[in-house]
């Protein structure tokens, strides 16, 4: 168990939930390029490391089934979270409200997140699912101030969030290993409702960071260098 990676996780989520407080516009450049980053990463990730390993277990002949699983359940989560996993920010009435079908559904999203991260033995995944967190949790922490929440509400509603992902990494980690429940027979199929949600997020990442099918040269920039940086990773891992 390597806890450098559980740290990774929670402090990118939470750290980046507090910038909300430093940031003037809820609608900041960087984050718009660290999500564009994120989602090429994850999508060359998926590619790359996880279809390959998945499709590389006995039970290879069923793994598709659970990548549709895995497209069809992110459909279904963001009918409640608004899409704040890509960083979408909406604007919601005044008053007190908490936001249940948001953060039930974006921490089940990271949890979920955080599972394939038992199997990344070259560290590949650990900085694009905590650099992808980074926007979500912005997201997250100005629908939180839209609803009037006090500094001390949104801490903990984002520690709660960050939390999400270490969890899932470790409850992949006792599954993987066989220490809990001995149902690592299992394992493939979860990383196949993974890649599905993989897919899904960093495409729609990818598309909608166009407007009228065009991208900025910076965005460009930003996907290619997502993409290349998981190439080198790769190709020293398969040398490796």
């Amino acid at each position: 168990m390597e806890f450098w990676k559980l740290l990774v996780l929670f402090l990118c989520a939470f750290l980046g939930g507090l910038s909300i407080f430093l940031v003037k516009s809820d609608k900041s450049q960087l984050l718009k390029l660290i999500l564009s980053f994120s989602g090429a990463y994850l999508f060359a990730i998926t590619v790359l490391h996880l279809i390959p390993d998945a499709y590389s277990g006995p039970d290879h002949a069923e793994i598709g089934i659970f990548i549709l699983i895995g497209f069809l359940l992110q459909i279904f989560l963001e009918q409640f979270s608004e899409g704040v996993e890509h960083g979408h920010i909406h604007k919601h009435g005044e008053g007190h409200s908490f936001p249940y079908g948001i953060m039930i559904s974006l921490c089940l999203h990271a949890f979920l997140e955080g599972m394939p991260l038992a199997a990344d033995q070259h560290n590949a995944l650990i900085f694009g699912i905590s650099l992808h967190h980074i926007p979500a949790a912005f997201a997250l922490s100005s629908i939180l101030l839209q609803n009037n929440f006090k500094f001390r509400g949104i801490v903990i509603y984002l520690g709660i969030f960050a939390l999400m992902a270490p969890l899932g990494f470790l409850l992949s980690y006792g599954i993987s290993n066989g220490s809990i429940g001995g149902i690592e027979l299992y394992f493939n199929k979860m990383m196949g409702i993974v890649i599905g949600i993989f897919l899904h997020i960093s495409t729609t990442i990818l598309f909608e960071s166009s407007v009228d099918h065009k991208v900025s040269k910076r965005k460009m920039i930003a996907v290619l260098l997502g993409i290349s940086i998981a190439l080198i990773g790769f190709y020293l891992s398969a040398h490796h």
